[in-house]
């Protein structure tokens, strides 16, 4: 039974390099800090990050995990479309 009182979120990082980096976590502030110093992931350690561009709030993993695939089978401008809706 999942914790009603959790949340989930996607979010999508822009590096300085101009590339996108889509995640989930369930305290955002904390998995963006890690991210800017270099223990987020493998990626944004290889690519620094410069700011968050987006994010979307989830009662469920699941849903939130889904919508996670989704957004990484984007190409480059549908990301862009979704940031900026």
């Amino acid at each position: 039974m999942p914790d009603k009182a959790k949340k989930y979120y996607v979010y999508i990082i822009l590096t300085v390099n101009n590339k996108l980096y889509c995640g989930y976590t369930t305290n955002l502030e904390r998995r963006y800090k890690l991210h800017c110093e270099g223990k987020g992931a493998k990626f944004t350690r290889a690519n620094k990050p410069l700011k968050l561009v987006y994010y979307v709030e989830y009662t469920t993993k699941e849903d939130a995990l889904k919508e996670e695939c989704r957004i990484k089978k984007l190409k480059r401008t549908e990301k862009e479309k979704l940031i900026n809706s």
